[in-house]
């Protein structure tokens, strides 16, 4: 990774990303010596401009963000850093700088959870007792909710239609888990098929 610090004075901006549902979280600045922080202690350091001085960003709150990749723009002027974020990342305790709060990109979030139950062994857990029931039971659970879901669409109530599709991606998921294949490479199928019959 070859970045040009010298297009912006010794500094470059840096985009932070939620590894996870894609929101852009923040932006700051990087020196090269906040990039070599940031890649030694995997956590994001910047160069801030007011203080005049490298700030981990979560120092004093605690809610650091733990750097999955790394990516450069096509000028290598810029950084895009995908991140699991350990809290709210604006001082405001919103999610975003950006004053965006959304549920868009959840459901990668939610695969997180499923997977921390199942993995944890969550004994309170419903979605960890599903799956300890086997491929056979949680398959079954989808079809049940796909069948609900058919049901409620011939209708007109909305909130019943959305909470049943809610009801089948959740289960969809955990029958995702069950057969060890991610949610993203099933939005790969999906954008190849795109690609052949766009």
């Amino acid at each position: 990774m070859k970045i040009d610090f010298s297009k912006g004075d010794g500094l470059v901006p840096v985009v932070i990303q939620d590894n996870n549902t894609l929101q852009v979280l923040m932006v700051g600045y990087m020196n090269e010596e906040a990039l070599e922080k940031t890649k030694a202690d995997n956590k994001v350091t910047f160069f801030s401009r007011s203080k005049n001085r490298l700030w981990t960003k979560g120092e004093t709150s605690g809610n650091y963000l733990f750097v999955k990749e790394i990516l450069t723009d096509c000028d290598n002027d810029s950084l895009l850093v995908k991140v699991d974020p350990a809290g709210p990342v604006c001082h405001t305790g919103s999610t975003s700088c950006f004053d965006e709060e959304t549920a868009k990109g959840f459901i990668y979030e939610l695969e997180q959870i499923i997977d921390q139950r199942i993995e944890n062994n969550a004994n309170d857990s419903y979605t960890n007792k599903l799956y300890r029931k086997g491929i056979n039971k949680v398959a079954q659970k989808v079809g049940e909710e796909a069948v609900e879901l058919i049901i409620e669409a011939k209708d007109n109530n909305i909130d019943l239609f959305k909470n049943e599709a809610a009801d089948l991606l959740y289960h969809l998921l955990i029958l995702l888990k069950a057969k060890n294949i991610s949610l993203e490479s099933i939005e790969e199928v999906l954008s190849e098929r795109h690609k052949i019959n766009p």
